[in-house]
């Protein structure tokens, strides 16, 4: 018998995309997960909620988001 592996959530590979160095547009959010534009501007906001989350420009002029990585956490990986 196979073992199934378990599906990442939709919220958990946005994390993970966030947590990425050049982080990620809304643009590939919606992509990535199929929400609508609203809803993943939404789910931005619960982040920002909890973690510290960045807004950058990018050098093609669109606006990126990406979780700050606490150098605690950098020193444990």
């Amino acid at each position: 018998m196979a073992k199934q592996s378990k599906k990442q959530s939709k919220s958990a590979s946005v994390t993970k995309m966030l947590s990425r160095g050049g982080g990620a547009t809304v643009a590939e959010i919606v992509k990535a997960t199929g929400w609508k534009e609203h809803s993943s501007r939404a789910f931005l906001t619960g982040v920002r909620k909890t973690n510290k989350l960045l807004k950058e420009q990018r050098p093609d002029g669109k606006t990126a988001y990406r979780i700050e990585v606490a150098p605690a956490e950098i020193a444990a990986e």
